[in-house]
């Protein structure tokens, strides 16, 4: 494959049927292949993946690595990756079409607007696979398991639905199961700061990224939460 630029990538990007963008968020609509507009919002089963399965969300997927990885493990269930930056969206959104992976789909957006185009209990499950940290006390509301971000989850996830924090960060790890354990509405599932120390208790746990990858070479200790809101 020929090597690509940025912009290259971002106008590759806008001819995938499994790609949808939106660059002006004061907008509700996505940009999608052959210069369409559409907005899926609780439709995403019907008009992007053709199917009733399931959805998981992996939020700043980066190259959608972990998309990928488990758009492939479960083919029972529907994955879309959400990340801003559309540069590395686009080595999984490749992948995707390469390999003919029907199960998968990316969202480029800003995740403080998902709630712009997934619907109430449209969503089954969230993965937040590494995310920033934002290690500055002042940039703390950014993390995505601030009590901010909960409330968006809230919204789209179904009954029952769950999030899960995989991350080689502890302080994003503790303020994480911190905040989770202050909600009121927020069930803690299950807790992990060291998940490698013994068998996994989610297979799932096992796709490992780029980033992961050289976290543990650093000898970083990786480490899980799940949880799921109560209403």
């Amino acid at each position: 494959m020929a090597k690509r630029n940025k912009l290259e990538k971002f106008a590759e990007l806008l001819s995938f049927k499994h790609v949808l963008e939106n660059f002006d968020h004061s907008d509700d609509m996505l940009h999608w292949y052959d210069e369409k507009t559409i907005n899926p919002k609780g439709q995403w089963n019907s008009l992007i993946f053709n199917n009733n399965k399931p959805i998981t969300i992996e939020l700043a997927c980066g190259k959608g690595e972990y998309t990928v990885g488990l758009a492939q493990r479960y083919p029972d269930r529907n994955f879309v990756g959400v990340d801003i930056k559309g540069a590395r969206i686009w080595k999984g959104a490749t992948y995707v079409k390469e390999n003919n992976i029907t199960n998968a789909a990316f969202l480029r957006t800003r995740i403080e607007f998902i709630s712009k185009f997934f619907s109430e209990n449209e969503i089954e499950e969230i993965w937040i696979t590494f995310a920033d940290p934002f290690l500055k006390s002042r940039k703390k509301n950014r993390r995505l398991t601030s009590p901010e971000f909960l409330k968006r989850y809230n919204q789209i996830l179904s009954i029952n639905g769950t999030v899960n924090l995989k991350t080689d960060s502890s302080i994003l790890y503790y303020y994480s199961l911190a905040t989770a354990l202050n909600e009121k509405n927020v069930e803690l599932l299950y807790q992990n700061n060291n998940i490698y120390n013994s068998d996994l208790d989610y297979p799932e746990l096992d796709i490992k990224t780029f980033y992961e990858l050289s976290h543990l070479e650093d000898k970083r200790q990786i480490k899980f939460l799940k949880f799921k809101f109560n209403n």
